[in-house]
């Protein structure tokens, strides 16, 4: 089946608006017979008449009347997409997808959407809960546009990563625990601990401190879920280990004491994303994510 041009659509409406071929052949900018084929190319593949002249005023038909209320809708679906893309391509808005671990969700990516609001208030970002292989994956197969992953990352063909943050790692305790001004691997093996899932970067991070020194403890629990670490903390259930992003508190809790590490261990992350990826949106996301850069 033939598909109708939306030109044609359009040289319909405006001839009905109008009530003239001549007028709409100067409006549109089109020759009068070029006006006239559009018409009949209509009416051709119609199978009725769309237009008759009545005392030298041109109206449409019944048929024509239909044909004109959907043609109206689709030239305006049709001007709002081409607006969309637009305003997408001149970075105004478009949707970015990214991808982050449970952790940089709930403690980073806030403060870089709510500036991302702000400033760009078009651009619609979706975001999957995503390990870092599982983000680069994503990336290289074009179904995400950023990810913020942990480093070091082995090179990945097509993509640039680069460094973001650096936060310390610190240990959560209960508060009736009575805790060293700084913790060590051997004081903390000899605690209950609970520890981020294996699969996780941060897991093994940690892991190899306390084999640094020795020390191959067993946790009560692993998980991935930095809020359901700190209330199991705060029930006395055991100690965490947890990434505390420099200029932003853990949140309060007296249950929790907060302390150091001995020695120091730290949680870098980085920004991913496909090189050379001219999309304005992604661009803009990306500025916003820099800005929260730990210099």
């Amino acid at each position: 089946m033939r598909e109708i041009s939306l030109d044609r659509l359009r040289t319909l409406v405006v001839i009905a608006d109008l009530g003239s071929f001549a007028e709409a052949a100067r409006v549109l900018h089109l020759a009068p017979p070029t006006v006239s084929l559009h018409i009949a190319e209509l009416e051709s593949r119609v199978g009725a008449p769309l237009l008759s002249r009545k005392r030298g005023q041109v109206r449409p038909s019944a048929i024509g009347e239909t044909l004109i209320g959907h043609a109206r809708q689709l030239l305006s679906d049709a001007e709002h997409a081409f607006d969309d893309v637009r305003r997408q391509a001149e970075g105004l808005g478009g949707r970015v997808r990214l991808g982050a671990s449970t952790s940089a969700i709930a403690n980073l990516l806030p403060q870089a959407l709510g500036r991302l609001a702000n400033e760009h208030p078009g651009i619609d970002v979706q975001i999957a809960v995503l390990t870092s292989a599982q983000t680069l994956a994503r990336l290289a197969d074009e179904s995400l546009d950023v990810g913020i992953v942990a480093l070091p990352q082995p090179p990945v063909k097509g993509l640039s990563i680069e460094r973001w943050r650096r936060d310390p790692v610190v240990a959560l305790m209960p508060a009736q625990w009575r805790c060293p001004a700084r913790i060590t691997p051997q004081w903390l093996a000899a605690k209950p601990l609970i520890l981020n899932d294996a699969g996780t970067r941060l897991s093994r991070l940690t892991t190899e401190w306390f084999s640094a020194a020795g020390q191959h403890p067993s946790p009560r629990i692993q998980l991935n879920y930095a809020d359901a670490i700190r209330s199991l903390v705060a029930a006395g259930y055991g100690a965490a280990l947890l990434p505390q992003e420099s200029g932003r508190a853990l949140p309060a809790d007296e249950r929790i004491v907060t302390r150091p590490l001995r020695p120091a261990l730290w949680r870098q992350l980085g920004l991913a994303y496909r090189a050379g990826s001219g999309e304005a949106a992604t661009a803009h996301v990306l500025d916003v994510l820099r800005s929260l850069r730990e210099g």
